[in-house]
This record gives C-alpha cells, sequence and structure tokens, in this order.
C-alpha cells in the first residue's frame, strides 16, 4: 500500500488517503467488488456503457445515503445508456438492507470490505478507519477516467452537476 499526501477530513482531523490520485485520462484500474447478492463484478463487466462510479464512506450516514440517491436518480434516466453504481465498505447484506429501504433500484451498491482492493487502486481508502473517502469517477465505454473528484471533506457532498456533464459527455 502506497500512502499518498492526499488527505480528506473525517471526524474532526486530516486522514491520510491510501493509493494513487487518479485522474481524467488515466486508464481505470480493474476492481473487483462483491454485489449484495455475493456475486464479483469487475469493471470488465461495465465495458461498452460510461459508468459513475460514487465512492462513499457509508450508506448508513446522511451525506453518503443523500449523495447515492441523487446518483440513483440520475441512473434511473440514463439507465439505458450508461451504469451506476456506489462502492462502500459497508457489508453486501447492510447496502441490500438500504437499497430497500431508500428505495434505490436504479444502481447497483458494491462492496469493497474484503481486501479494500478498490480503494487502494483508486485513492479512495482510509486505513485509518478500513473506509473509502468520498469521491466520483466517470469512465467512458473504453476504460478511461473522464472525470475524478476527491472530496475533501467528509461533510461536503460532491459536484453533481459537474460529474453528470462529464458522464453525458461519455455517451
Amino acid at each position: 500500500m502506497s500512502e499518498s499526501t492526499r488527505t480528506f477530513e473525517f471526524f474532526g482531523g486530516p486522514q491520510t488517503l491510501v493509493g494513487p490520485g487518479l485522474r481524467p485520462g488515466d486508464p481505470a484500474p480493474d476492481f473487483a467488488l462483491l454485489t449484495n447478492r455475493l456475486q464479483t463484478v469487475t469493471l470488465a463487466d461495465f465495458a461498452g456503457k460510461p459508468l459513475l462510479i460514487s465512492v462513499v464512506p457509508s450508506l448508513d450516514t446522511g451525506v453518503c445515503s443523500k449523495q447515492t440517491v441523487r446518483f440513483n436518480q440520475a441512473a434511473a434516466e440514463l439507465a439505458d445508456r450508461a451504469n451506476f453504481i456506489t462502492v462502500s465498505a459497508d457489508l453486501p447484506f447492510a447496502q441490500a438492507r438500504w437499497c430497500g429501504s431508500n428505495d434505490v433500484t436504479s444502481m447497483q451498491t458494491l462492496s469493497d470490505h474484503r481486501e479494500m482492493a478498490f480503494g487502494q487502486s483508486y485513492g479512495t481508502y482510509l486505513a485509518a478507519f478500513r473506509l473509502e473517502s468520498r469521491a466520483v469517477f466517470v469512465v467512458d465505454g473504453q476504460g478511461v477516467i473522464r472525470y475524478a473528484e476527491y472530496v475533501p471533506v467528509a461533510g461536503q457532498e460532491p459536484n453533481y452537476d459537474a460529474a453528470l456533464a462529464a458522464l453525458r459527455e461519455a455517451l
């Protein structure tokens, strides 16, 4: 694991993020994440369509919930043309419960709880808490990152408009 100089303001202090700071033009790192039914999915499962990756510390918190619901609304509008996922370290069972309680049906929630390999590859891993930071990535249909936002403070929402504009450009 390589620590970076980037931090995420979490529980009153800056926490060091592990992994690279990805930028537009970088190839999207592969990943292996778990669905709510404990099946493994990889980046290749989303090939051919643009992919919006919303990363949150935990679905059971206010801002993470709001972020996921907001992107779920966009997913409902663009489902036939783009893929949407939310990644957290929450257990798949907790993600399934949360989706049912919040009527999130247009996007997948995927868990990085096993090895935190997604977080390490995408530079969102908060090793001190074994959680993800808040971030948004847009990957085009060929696997190239077209948008990357690392939100610097846990209580801050991402720039939804910029992320969705980048996704629409990738369509």
